[in-house]
């Protein structure tokens, strides 16, 4: 019974993690393309989204970017961008 107490709260832990880093990454990115935050919801979908986005369009192109946090951290953050950019597309299309 311990053993899953311990799990859930480090399953609880990664996705409050994941959820600061969406936001922290999806709010930069907002403010590199628009100028403004797309709300706390939509800033933490954008921010995970970008990470994906970001690590398959480097692996994509060969391009490493290394093990550290900062690396990847760049990568979700020009990850989002590009998903902001093709969503502005889509919608002037």
């Amino acid at each position: 019974m311990e053993e899953q107490v311990g799990a859930g709260i480090g399953i609880a832990i990664a996705l409050l993690i994941w959820a600061v880093f969406g936001a922290v990454i999806g709010f930069i990115a907002s403010k590199i393309v628009k100028g403004t935050g797309l709300g706390l919801g939509m800033d933490i979908v954008l921010g995970i989204v970008g990470a994906v986005v970001g690590g398959w369009l480097f692996q994509a192109l060969g391009i490493s970017i290394g093990t550290e946090a900062i690396s990847h951290f760049i990568a979700a953050i020009i990850g989002a961008v590009v998903v902001l950019l093709v969503i502005k597309l889509i919608r002037k299309a």
